[in-house]
């Protein structure tokens, strides 16, 4: 059960928390309808999210062994063999189509459907195409977080602020292009051809970029009257130097040991993981209590 856990790479659901952020910043997180259909949404994704996982660990297992944390996937260790693999991919798949069907009942929404569908094929011709194309490969990750948000906005039919994308989508280039560069930094070409292509300077130079227009646009979203006039306060201007040293903590540590996976340097960071806590903590604070 465990390598099965492991293959699921159940702690990578996190990323699907996304979905919930339409519902949070509009003030309609604590709506029994909206939630539950949010926790339908969230479950979708993360079995939709492992059937993507399993494929890749299929795609890239010759790869994955030459890589010194990758090695000990269930796949690329020996620890599950590939026909058993496709099989528990299979069974997810039978789940996540009982959950859309579900979630559609709830929202009569036609994107319900599609983007799962559409997800499944992007990864697909990520495995075999786009993963290998310099910055196309970081992009479909980005995407990949983008569609997120936007199945938690369809879930609840809510409308999702542009500016609170934009910090979505600098926000992933500035998580994506730190796993490659220390991938490069760590394990070189060897375990990812796409990295043959890439500088560690071109890989600094344009994560820091995006980590600078990722906090433009969450000033932007912080300051929007829109948004002030719907949460009738302006408080969240004063997450902004929070927001600032999460990400400033988070480069600290993927400059350091680390090989710059978000989730794997979230969770071994208590500082960094206390400090996402007192983020969420202080906007429930000032969007629903305040």
């Amino acid at each position: 059960m465990k390598n099965v856990l492991k293959l699921m790479r159940v702690k990578h659901w996190l990323k699907n928390g996304l979905v919930f952020i339409p519902m949070f910043f509009n003030l309609t997180f604590l709506n029994i309808d909206f939630l539950k259909r949010g926790i339908v949404a969230f479950f979708v994704f993360s079995f939709v999210s492992s059937i993507v996982y399993i494929m890749n660990d299929i795609c890239d297992v010759e790869e994955d062994k030459k890589h010194p944390i990758k090695k000990n996937r269930p796949l690329a260790s020996g620890a599950i063999s590939i026909s058993k693999a496709i099989g528990i991919m299979c069974f997810f798949i039978v789940i996540s189509l009982l959950l859309i069907r579900y979630l559609y009942q709830l929202s009569h929404y036609a994107w319900i459907i599609e983007i799962p569908l559409f997800y499944i094929i992007l990864n697909i011709l990520y495995s075999y195409y786009f993963k290998n194309v310099p910055i196309l490969d970081v992009s479909v990750i980005v995407f990949g977080f983008v569609l997120r948000v936007i199945y938690g906005a369809a879930a609840t039919s809510i409308v999702v602020s542009k500016y609170l994308y934009l910090m979505i989508i600098f926000g992933g280039f500035y998580l994506g292009f730190g796993k490659r560069r220390n991938e490069m930094m760590k394990v070189g070409a060897e375990s990812r051809k796409v990295l043959n292509n890439y500088t560690v300077e071109f890989l600094d130079k344009n994560m820091y970029v995006s980590y600078a227009l990722s906090m433009v646009a969450y000033t932007l979203w912080s300051v929007d009257e829109t948004v002030t006039i719907r949460s009738a306060n302006d408080y969240r201007f004063w997450t902004i130097p929070l927001v600032m040293l999460i990400l400033q903590l988070y480069s600290f540590d993927i400059e350091n040991n680390s090989y710059g996976d978000p989730i794997d340097v979230l969770l071994s960071d208590k500082k960094l993981l206390i400090l996402v806590v007192v983020y969420i903590l202080t906007m429930l604070l000032l969007l629903y209590i305040v």
